[in-house]
Order: structure tokens, then C-alpha cells, then sequence
């Protein structure tokens, strides 16, 4: 690799953090404020000063000719230090419990992986979802220039055209969002991507929602893909999960896999990488663990 190849290890972004963490919770301490909003300032202090870090390793980076991987690693190990220094702090605030600690690293999960993407060692292109608007357009228009084709009187063209009209009356555009949680371009081809931690008992209205966004891009052509990776691996049980699983437009992947398939667009293992940098138990604060070991909450601490 070229340039230096980091500029601090991973417990020293840990201690950084946690310098910075301390001296936001002191001042914190001396405010009247309640504890959920001590717990949310905390998270959104630590987050900006993080990306005031990410902005000065990108500079570093630039200066030392860092090759993309080079600067992946360090975004990496800094964001885990921070995410360490997160849960640290809003338990402090704000103790954890099960459903809460759950939900959270779930949370942390997507940021982390979409990093790959933000910093890829293979070539790809971010890109913005389209406005449902101009789906809608594209898509009326193709229909009504396939009927104007068609070997039939003026009359019966009206009255097709009137009949295809209706559906299009009872939606409501505005409450269609094509945006998912990840859009790049490789190769020609238009990748829309979801990240679930898992899946619950309660996602029936979030699964019809995705299945609608994927059968509206799968209607742009065969150069849209929809990819859904899934942390926790594949649960044969669970309705929702196989529901997008065996539809005809998502393409699912479960635990290693979607590690498998990030690798493959992003030139970047980040399941090696989890394996060799993440050590969650010895890494945050012996205080910390003895909170979660109390409330058997250590399992909870994969990826």
C-alpha cells in the first residue's frame, strides 16, 4: 500500500473516541435536560465528531497517495470505535435493555456496511433513485403508445386508454418512495439495495411495501437488480423473509453472503475484516460488559 498505512490503531481511535465522548457526557451532566435527550445529543455529538474524523483521514489520504483500500480500513476501524463509544455513552444515559440493545446494533449494521460502497475498491457509481413521477410518466407512455399501435378503431383505443386511466386515479404518487437504502451503478447495471438487520412479526406492511418499489423498477428493464442484504442468517420459518425471497424481483442474501456479494461490487472482504478488527466484548468498556453480562445481553454483539 502507498502512504502511510494508517494514522492511528484501533484502540487508539477507541481512546479518541472516548476522550471525546467523556467530555460531551461532562458537559451533559451539568444540564437539567432528561436522559433520553442526554442518550440522543450523546449519539448525535459522537456521529458529528466522527465524520469531522472521516473528513481528516480523506485528507490524509489525498496527501499520501492512500490507495482505496488503504483508506476503507481506516474509515472502518474509526466508525467501529465510534459505534464502541456510542452504546458505551447512551448506556450511561440511558440503560439498555433487550429489545432496545437489539434494535441498535441492527442500526449500526447498515451505515457500516454501505461504508464499502462510499469508499469501494472496485469501480461503481452512487446514484439517486428516481421520482415516482417520472416512472409513472415513462411507463403511462409506453402503454399508450403500444395501444395507439394497435389495429383497433379510434373508439376502442379511447375507451382502453380510459379503462388503463383508472388504476393510475386511486394512486397516490406522493406516498410511493423509490428511494431504498442503497443505489449504485457497475457495469451498466442499475443495483437498488435494502439492508435489513432481520425480520420480525411485525413486517408485513414494510414487505408489501417492498415488494411494490421492486415490481415498479422491475418495470424500468432488466438493468434494474433489486439486492436485499440480510444480517442474521436465513430463517426458513419466517413468512416475510421467504415472501421477498420467492418473489420474481428481489434477489435476498442471508449473513455470509451478503458479505460474499458486497466483496464482489466493492473488491473489499468485509467479513475478514470483521474477523480480524472486531472483537466487541474485549473492546467496550469493562463497565459495559458487566451491564450486558447482568442482562445476558452479550449475545446480542454480532455481526
Amino acid at each position: 500500500m502507498k502512504g502511510v498505512a494508517m494514522t492511528k490503531r484501533k484502540d487508539e481511535w477507541i481512546q479518541t473516541f472516548r476522550d471525546a465522548g467523556n467530555s460531551i457526557w461532562i458537559e451533559l451532566s451539568g444540564t437539567k435536560k432528561s436522559y433520553k435527550n442526554k442518550a440522543s445529543d450523546l449519539n448525535k455529538r459522537i456521529k458529528d465528531y466522527r465524520d469531522i474524523k472521516i473528513e481528516q483521514v480523506k485528507e490524509t489520504a489525498a496527501k499520501n497517495y492512500w490507495e482505496n483500500e488503504t483508506l476503507l480500513n481506516e474509515v472502518l476501524l474509526l466508525t467501529y470505535a465510534s459505534y464502541i463509544v456510542m452504546l458505551e455513552y447512551r448506556n450511561r444515559a440511558w440503560k439498555y435493555e433487550y429489545m432496545s440493545f437489539a434494535r441498535r446494533i441492527g442500526e449500526l449494521w447498515e451505515p457500516f456496511c454501505k461504508l464499502l460502497f462510499d469508499f469501494p475498491v472496485k469501480s461503481l457509481v452512487l446514484t439517486n433513485p428516481p421520482r415516482f413521477n417520472d416512472v409513472q410518466t415513462k411507463i403511462k407512455k409506453s402503454t399508450v403508445d403500444y395501444i395507439n399501435g394497435l389495429d383497433l378503431d379510434k373508439e376502442i383505443k379511447d375507451e382502453l386508454k380510459r379503462h388503463y386511466d383508472i388504476p393510475w386515479t386511486m394512486v397516490d404518487s406522493g406516498g410511493i418512495k423509490l428511494g431504498l437504502d442503497l443505489h449504485f451503478e457497475q457495469n451498466g447495471i442499475h443495483y437498488n439495495c435494502d439492508f435489513k438487520s432481520g425480520f420480525s412479526s411485525n413486517e408485513k406492511g414494510n414487505t408489501n411495501r417492498l415488494l411494490l418499489v421492486a415490481s415498479i423498477y422491475h418495470s424500468l428493464g432488466e438493468i434494474e437488480k433489486m439486492i436485499l442484504f440480510v444480517r442474521q442468517s436465513e430463517d426458513k420459518n419466517n413468512h416475510y423473509l421467504q415472501t421477498l425471497k420467492n418473489s420474481p424481483h428481489w434477489n435476498v442474501y442471508c449473513a455470509d453472503d451478503s458479505y460474499a456479494l458486497m466483496k464482489e461490487f466493492t473488491g473489499f472482504d468485509l467479513r475478514k475484516w470483521l474477523d480480524d478488527n472486531v472483537d466487541w466484548e474485549n473492546d467496550i468498556s469493562h463497565e459495559f460488559w458487566l451491564h450486558l453480562q447482568k442482562n445476558d445481553l452479550l449475545k446480542y454483539l454480532t455481526w
